[in-house]
């Protein structure tokens, strides 16, 4: 399954298939964001986020047509499962070990049942998804994958795109609230490029090859990884007998790297507990002066294979939010930041969002609350 798994990989994550997610993944966060500002309450950016990037997952890469009380449903039971994965192996009662294993079976019934009527609910798609080009490459290697197999994979696929990009996500909105001139500047670049008109992302502007040249965006998406990395580090094993100052590290063994102290202990970025998109301006470029200062998503052949993904979610994310939405912090001070299991605020960051209507307006919670869903989401995802 592996050699079929990387064939997969490599065609889910093309330049192609991210221009098909492109628009698909435009209308789920622009329905999140509407959902976030209808609610009169502030939300917890974290929990959002992570509802968010399941939400693209399923609907987007794996192109699930679920029921909103259905996709409710299996938000609830993966975050249980999310929540209990790394427990104690005790299959006791009311253990987290139990309830993990409990929410493991319920979530791949669902999926399941997903797979199952997905060839009926593909109509009028218009794009090949992580499930469909696995089903296909699988035939072209003449092998026939299992029910098991295909559920999962697709808990996989889930699972690489859900908690990393939740916590970039979260950490791309604390710090677009903590330097207001930096989303400004942001919204000038889109004002430019004529991205952004009177207050309104322009109808069919937004490809895959424009959001790529737009330099500003590309610093900001770079700096939040760099000083907010999701992964603190990765493992590798040493191919051959090494040295690493003076210390032997034999070949067989397993090495850990750390993302984050690489960050924060490079000598090619200057002020390094700043947040300064700049650093990575054509006129600075600190990230080129050397290999392996700049790792976000680790490094080598072995780096992760759903970068240019995430990227482009972020991407769309901070163009959304820089367009259509106007957001404040609902508590007094930034809350603290841990790093374990990956990067997140201890509160989940509170915050108010607000609409804006196309002269940037604010549009009330009441207003929003009576757009149809269906109206952004659209059929096709």
């Amino acid at each position: 399954l592996l050699p079929i798994l990387l064939q997969v990989f490599s065609k889910v994550f093309s330049h192609e298939a991210l221009q098909s997610y492109l628009p698909k993944i435009q209308q789920v966060i622009q329905e999140s964001l509407r959902l976030w500002s209808s609610n009169p309450e502030p939300i917890n950016v974290y929990r959002e986020s992570q509802r968010l990037s399941f939400h693209m997952a399923v609907r987007v890469l794996l192109g699930f047509r679920v029921a909103d009380e259905e996709m409710r449903h299996l938000f609830t039971t993966f975050q249980e499962f999310i929540d209990n994965i790394f427990t104690l192996p005790l299959d006791l009662p009311f253990s987290g070990y139990r309830k993990g294993i409990c929410a493991r079976d319920t979530l791949q019934k669902g999926i399941e049942k997903a797979i199952r009527e997905k060839p009926l609910c593909s109509q009028g798609k218009d794009y090949s998804d992580a499930l469909d080009i696995l089903l296909e490459s699988a035939k072209e290697n003449g092998t026939e994958l299992t029910m098991q197999e295909l559920k999962e994979t697709t808990i996989e696929l889930i699972f690489a795109a859900f908690a990393t990009t939740a916590s970039a996500s979260t950490s791309l909105i604390m710090q677009l609230l903590r330097h207001p001139a930096v989303l400004e500047k942001l919204r000038e670049e889109l004002r430019t490029r004529g991205i952004l008109h009177n207050g309104c992302l322009c109808e069919g502007e937004l490809g895959l090859d424009t959001i790529v040249s737009l330099k500003y965006l590309d610093c900001v998406i770079k700096e939040v990884l760099r000083l907010f990395t999701p992964v603190s580090g990765g493992y590798r094993t040493a191919l051959q007998t090494f040295e690493l100052d003076g210390v032997q590290i034999p070949k067989g063994w397993s090495v850990m790297y750390s993302i984050r102290d690489t960050h924060d202990t490079s000598a090619v970025f200057k002020d390094v507990d700043a947040f300064d998109p700049d650093r990575f301006s054509q006129e600075r470029c600190e990230d080129k002066e050397g290999r392996f200062h700049y790792l976000p998503f680790g490094g080598g052949i072995r780096s992760c294979l759903g970068k240019q993904l995430a990227t482009l979610f972020l991407r769309i994310l901070a163009i959304e939010l820089a367009s259509t939405s106007r957001f404040e912090l609902a508590t007094r001070n930034f809350p603290r930041v841990v790093t374990v299991p990956v990067v997140h605020p201890v509160d989940g960051l509170k915050v108010k969002f607000y609409g804006l209507d196309s002269n940037q307006n604010e549009i009330s919670s009441d207003l929003l609350a009576d757009i149809k869903t269906e109206e952004l989401l659209g059929a096709a995802v």
